[in-house]
């Protein structure tokens, strides 16, 4: 008992003690000692103060075993380092019928087995699978894009992983834009963020046509409004963050200002968040430069 009580940070399921060789009466008698106090239906921890999260998730792994952390649950598992969830998520099969539980959140998953760590502490669906889990549920697509890409940053997993994983999802939210995403990510190109700021920003705002990927003198520009001298350069700095890249980029920068065209760099959140606005500060930059059109609100548009 006490070799799984360390393994399980003090937690222990009545079904384990009797496994053990205990009976009833004897778990009945510690829980009256107050050796055992009650954390779950059937589970118990060694002491009575606050549990602490690690405890919590193993409570609602026991609870409902055969389970396994899931979702943001499982990445907190797996990196401790950051703020623990307020609430468990505890992967079950999706066939089974339970009754939920304050404090945990059951996600029915199709082919349990073959998704998680059964030798984690506590088991948690795999890493990648987690990482897929919380993207696709994520609020927006740039909550989801910066879980993929922090991920591969922190070279916890690889993009072809991922790309795997959501591959494999054949019903997942977002699965082709994720799966589009992370390509760019293996490629360290930017497609998925030009084709979104043509898609969001230009084309429904009524900007001028833009050329895209021209390459002038040794550079090549991501956005170039010709006619006005402006480049807008689309940077997915998530993806390519380092030295050597930021590096390239103000050589770039310098470049285009030599032969006269002025640079704007716009991220993620200007093209996926904040499409309008960024839209209006784009068409003021262009009326500036000689531009007599106007922007013209689209169906985003307070």
């Amino acid at each position: 008992m006490q070799e799984l009580l360390a393994r399980q940070s003090g937690v222990v399921a009545r079904r384990q003690l009797i496994h053990l060789g205990w009976v009833h009466h004897d778990v009945r008698r510690l829980v009256r000692r107050r050796e055992l106090v009650p954390l779950a239906r059937g589970v118990y921890v060694t002491h009575t103060g606050r549990p602490t999260w690690e405890q919590r998730a193993w409570a609602g792994v026991l609870r409902y075993w055969p389970a396994a952390l899931s979702h943001a649950s499982a990445l907190h598992a797996e990196d401790p380092s950051g703020h623990a969830p307020d609430v468990v998520d505890v992967a079950v099969d999706r066939n089974r019928s339970l009754t939920p539980t304050r404090g945990i959140r059951l996600r029915r998953v199709v082919s349990l087995d073959g998704r998680v760590n059964w030798q984690g502490q506590p088991p948690r669906v795999r890493l990648e699978e987690a990482l897929v889990d919380v993207a696709t549920s994520a609020r927006s697509d740039l909550d989801a894009v910066g879980v993929l890409a922090d991920a591969v940053r922190a070279r916890r997993t690889t993009a072809r992983r991922l790309i795997a994983t959501v591959e494999g999802r054949q019903r997942a939210a977002r699965r082709e834009f994720l799966a589009a995403v992370l390509l760019d990510i293996d490629q360290g190109t930017e497609s998925v963020l030009e084709h979104s700021y043509l898609d969001r920003v230009e084309r429904p705002h009524g900007l001028p046509v833009s050329r895209r990927q021209v390459r002038v003198g040794s550079a090549c520009h991501d956005v170039l409004y010709e006619e006005f001298g402006q480049v807008v350069e689309l940077d997915g700095r998530a993806f390519h963050d380092g030295a050597a890249r930021r590096e390239q980029d103000l050589g770039r920068d310098l470049a285009a200002a030599v032969r006269g065209l002025a640079t704007v760099r716009l991220g993620w959140a200007q093209v996926m968040e904040q499409p309008c606005h960024t839209a209006q500060q784009v068409g003021a930059l262009l009326n500036a430069r000689g531009w007599d059109g106007w922007v013209r609100p689209c169906d985003r548009c307070g």
